[in-house]
C-alpha cells in the first residue's frame, strides 16, 4: 500500500481550496502550507486530512473544513504579541496553526479523550506555546483576557461569558444563527461595546450547550 503524499496534498489544499475561497493573507497561507494536518486527524481518517470535508471525531463531534479554518485564521489576523483562546479544541490542528501566528494559545475541550489526542498531537509536532485544558467552556473560570477568541462551534446566541474573555480592542470569531443559514462573524470589543462584522454564510455543528432551545408549536 502506497504512503499518501501528504506534502503534495497540503499544497493542493492551499492552492485549490483555501486560496480560491478568498484567503489571501500570505502569513496564513504560509502556515497552512507547513502544519501537517494529517498528524492531528484521527488515524482512521488521516488519508482524508486535506479533503474539503468535515471529519468525524468521537462523541459526535466533527472537525471544521480546511476552508473555514483558513477563513478563521485570516479574520482573526493574529500577531506575535497576541494571546488567543480557542473554545472547542477538536483535533488540535487549528490550535497548532494559531500557535505559529500568536504568542500563546489556550484551548478548551470538554471531552477528555479528544483533549488528550490534541495534546499528544501538539506535543509530537513540537508546539510549546499552546496548552489544551480539559474543561467545559460554560464552567471554565478565568479572569484572564485575550486579544482573540475563536469559537469552533456554532451558537444560537453569543454567550455573554465568552465576550467577557476579550480584551478591549480584541476580536472574536463566532458562527451565529440557526441551521442551515448561519453567519460567520467577527465580533470586535470596542470601547462603546461589541460590534459585529459579517464575514460569510456557513453551516457548522453547534457548540455543546449553545444550540437553540427547542420550541413547541400547538
Amino acid at each position: 500500500m502506497m504512503t499518501p503524499n501528504y506534502a503534495k496534498a497540503r499544497e493542493l489544499m492551499v492552492e485549490q481550496q483555501i486560496r480560491p475561497w478568498d484567503v489571501l493573507s500570505m502569513r496564513v497561507l504560509d502556515v497552512l502550507s507547513v502544519v501537517p494536518r494529517e498528524q492531528f486527524m484521527p488515524a482512521a481518517h488521516r488519508t482524508l486530512a486535506y479533503a474539503d470535508v468535515s471529519l468525524p471525531l468521537s462523541h459526535g463531534e466533527f472537525t471544521l473544513k480546511p476552508v473555514i479554518e483558513g477563513r478563521i485564521l485570516q479574520a482573526l489576523d493574529l500577531g506575535p504579541h497576541d494571546d488567543v483562546l480557542v473554545i472547542g479544541t477538536g483535533s488540535g490542528y487549528l490550535t497548532a496553526c494559531m500557535a505559529h501566528l500568536a504568542r500563546e494559545v489556550v484551548s478548551l475541550e470538554r471531552h477528555q479523550d479528544i483533549a488528550l489526542h490534541a495534546r499528544a498531537a501538539l506535543a509530537a509536532y513540537g508546539v510549546r506555546n499552546a496548552r489544551v485544558e480539559h474543561v467545559d467552556a460554560f464552567s471554565w473560570q478565568s479572569d484572564r483576557r485575550f486579544n482573540a477568541v475563536c469559537i469552533s462551534g456554532a451558537v444560537a446566541q453569543l454567550p455573554e461569558r465568552f465576550l467577557g474573555w476579550l480584551r478591549p480592542g480584541g476580536r472574536m470569531f463566532v458562527v451565529q444563527g440557526h441551521a442551515p443559514a448561519m453567519s460567520a462573524t467577527l465580533v470586535h470589543a470596542d470601547v462603546n461595546g461589541a460590534r459585529t462584522e459579517s464575514l460569510f454564510e456557513t453551516d457548522i455543528p453547534y457548540l455543546v450547550g449553545a444550540a437553540p432551545v427547542p420550541t413547541f408549536e400547538f
